[in-house]
């Protein structure tokens, strides 16, 4: 096809309105009130219906379960999909307060969306930050989650006892949390959050070839006054080099004793992952999850499960429901 000055400017306009019409799919978000954020949401599906929550990872956003809702929504489920801390339009009520993100306070908030909302009982599914944080909540609260799936599985962490040194291949991989690590690195993400993250969802998902338009959709997320901020200290308190909140420290006790997830659950790993790829089946995972349905290692799928696989995640979470 020969392109003239016409055509292209036809071909602009058509792809103009088409990423309008993709943006306008998205559903306007709304906000709730927890003691320490104002959570924005996007939810979707019958109000009445039984809750899901998804929860996206790093560096991520709502747009993560653009392709999980649906199947949800149309089974009947609420979908409800919030913005971590730090991320897109969620942000801290009170100027003063420090901005942390450690692995407790991203659960707990999980249960303070849950109870801003009136939720008694929810089904939960995260991936990344995600993860941990449903994972938490389904461990610290079991009378609150119905049902878990975990895409990157079991990752709650021990933050008291310093960490092992991990294979060279994992260390390697885990390159840009020892960057975060310090000065440079926290300059290094404010000045270039947008390269940074989109190299990551390169290399951690190096079989999705994503578009510019799927990746600026997103992009803006990251722009929000506290994500340096919340990115850097969740980081740094992981491995000790960053205080946590007063009110954690018991938490962080008890999580560091891996405590068992009673809810019925599926995980799901990437078999592409380019941070951990997942081994055949693992026992340590088994024994903190008594009630695991299926472990199941998607193929053509990296870190970003829920943008490259959207079925394998609606699909565990609809089989987890269905049993009851």
């Amino acid at each position: 096809m020969i392109c003239t000055r016409r055509t292209f400017g036809a071909a602009l306009a058509g792809a103009f309105v088409a990423a309008r019409a993709s943006l306008a799919q998205s559903p306007a978000a709304k906000t709730v009130q927890t003691p320490v954020l104002e959570i924005a949401y996007e939810e979707t599906g019958p109000a009445q219906g039984f809750p899901v929550i998804l929860l996206h990872g790093f560096p991520d956003d709502v747009r993560a379960y653009d392709g999980v809702a649906p199947p949800l929504v149309k089974a009947g489920y609420r979908v409800l999909v919030p913005y971590l801390r730090g991320y897109g339009p969620t942000r801290f009520r009170e100027a003063n307060v420090p901005r942390m993100a450690e692995q407790a306070a991203i659960g707990q908030d999980v249960i303070d969306f849950a109870d801003a909302l009136r939720l008694p009982q929810f089904a939960v599914s995260g991936y990344d930050w995600g993860g941990r944080a449903a994972a938490i909540a389904a461990a610290l609260h079991p009378d609150r989650v119905r049902a878990i799936v975990l895409i990157g599985g079991y990752t709650v962490q021990n933050t008291v006892a310093p960490a092992q040194p991990a294979a060279p291949e994992a260390e390697r991989a885990a390159w840009y949390q020892f960057y975060f690590n310090t000065s440079r690195g926290r300059a290094g993400l404010a000045a270039n959050r947008r390269p940074l993250c989109r190299l990551l969802w390169q290399t951690w998902s190096p079989t999705w070839h994503f578009s510019d338009e799927t990746f600026n959709r997103t992009a803006p997320s990251f722009d929000n006054p506290d994500f340096v901020d919340v990115v850097i200290h969740s980081y740094r308190h992981r491995i000790g080099n960053a205080p946590g909140e007063s009110r954690f420290f018991g938490v962080e006790q008890r999580l560091a004793e891996r405590p068992k997830i009673e809810a019925p659950a599926i995980t799901l790993y990437g078999a592409d992952d380019g941070l951990a790829r997942p081994a055949a089946d693992s026992p340590a995972e088994r024994a903190v999850l008594p009630k695991l349905k299926a472990r199941r290692i998607v193929e053509g799928a990296g870190h970003f499960m829920p943008r490259e696989k959207p079925d394998a995640v609606s699909a565990a979470l609809l089989e987890l429901l269905a049993a009851g």
